[in-house]
């Protein structure tokens, strides 16, 4: 296990403050090196990596940063990495404003010019390490709920699979081509990486279910299409100018079109139940795609539990209907894969142009061709 840097606050610690309940637009709207002041019950992996990533100083949680209902990576991941956890009573929430600077001492909280003293808990390793094992005694209950949840659910929501999306016409053509859905999922960088080589020879189409975009942009890729409600895809991406679908809800109400409009971009909609990935998937199945490659997606009950669903019923249908041109390539990198040495590589035209050379020696007529081998040989390494 990586060192924890900080198992007390001994110095100080002074900085800017984002604040917001929704984590995503926090993560989105705050500054590197800032504090941020969120209010997330069990901080999932994703979340974690995103404040990682963003270089915060420390966290500042209104709810439990882990409850001990299921096993959650999040704040190890922020301990490992040396970003504190401080933990506050709910109803102090609202105290906090962006861009207020405030001090963390070793036992309270300073802000507004030091007018208001707060008192925190600081989340420890001890913490997480007795909270992991109360949530592997819960496993077996959250479970029990989370099928009946789900069985429950997709008998309400079978239409959502048997009947076709209302799909507006689409720019992008999938019709007898590979579609890679990514989603910015646990894991999604390494696999990303492993699906290099695939994505460079067949060129598939590419659709970045909303933060899913910013990973592809991360890996050099352009998404033809960005899928979703738009509430963790940066400005950035949606500027490419690609084709995007605004995820609505059944009734027709899409936030996220809001945003799309606030930039001066045009979107389709799609009004669906489920989840922004299983329409995705669903979309990519529906325009005739020859095979459907996910990557990041969410698979299992903790991936779900961190997205606060208590079921997946939307998702298991749609893998039920899509399955036999479905590669779930997350985990990919996992598998084994020896890497192959760019020493040993010259080994190969090495050994086919021995002989060759051996008989140029003898042969004018193949000494010719042999040079003019070797010539082209040195220009395709080049």
């Amino acid at each position: 296990m990586k060192n924890i840097r900080y198992e007390r606050i001994d110095e100080p610690i002074v900085g800017i403050v984002s604040v917001g309940r929704n984590t995503k637009q926090v993560l989105r709207k705050a500054n590197p090196k800032q504090i941020l002041v969120l209010d997330h019950r069990d901080l999932d992996e994703m979340a974690a990596i995103s404040i990682i990533e963003l270089k915060c100083i420390a966290i500042i949680n209104a709810a439990p940063s882990m409850s001990g209902d299921y096993p959650t990576k999040g704040p190890l991941l922020l301990l490992q990495a040396g970003i504190p956890i401080l933990e506050i009573e709910p109803q102090l929430f609202a105290l906090f404003k962006d861009e207020m600077r405030i001090s963390i001492t070793q036992h309270i909280l300073l802000l507004d010019q030091d007018l208001f003293a707060i008192p925190y808990t600081y989340f420890t390793l001890q913490h997480w390490n007795a909270l992991h094992e109360i949530a592997d005694r819960n496993v077996g209950a959250q479970l029990s709920d989370f099928i009946d949840n789900t069985l429950t659910y997709a008998q309400r929501e079978k239409d959502f699979v048997i009947h076709p999306l209302n799909t507006p016409p689409l720019r992008t053509i999938m019709n007898n081509k590979h579609v890679v859905v990514v989603v910015r999922g646990s894991g999604y960088k390494n696999d990303l990486q492993a699906l290099k080589d695939y994505i460079e020879d067949y060129k598939p189409i590419l659709i970045g279910v909303d933060g899913g975009a910013d990973a592809l942009m991360e890996y050099g890729h352009i998404p033809d299409l960005i899928v979703g409600d738009m509430d963790s895809v940066s400005d950035e991406a949606l500027m490419l100018g690609q084709e995007i679908i605004v995820h609505a809800y059944p009734d027709g109400s899409a936030p996220g079109m809001k945003r799309i409009q606030s930039l001066g971009l045009e979107a389709e909609k799609i009004l669906s139940h489920g989840t922004s990935e299983d329409v995705a998937m669903l979309l990519a199945y529906e325009q005739k795609a020859e095979l459907i490659v996910t990557l990041g997606t969410h698979t299992h009950m903790i991936d779900f539990l961190e997205k606060g669903r208590k079921g997946m019923s939307s998702t298991i249908l749609v893998r039920m209907k899509i399955g036999s041109k479905l590669v779930d390539a997350k985990g990919v990198s996992k598998l084994y894969h020896r890497p192959v040495r760019w020493r040993s590589l010259w080994m190969v035209p090495a050994a086919a142009l021995f002989p060759l050379m051996m008989l140029g020696l003898i042969h004018p007529g193949i000494h010719h061709v042999a040079d003019v081998l070797l010539a082209y040989l040195r220009v395709s390494l080049d």
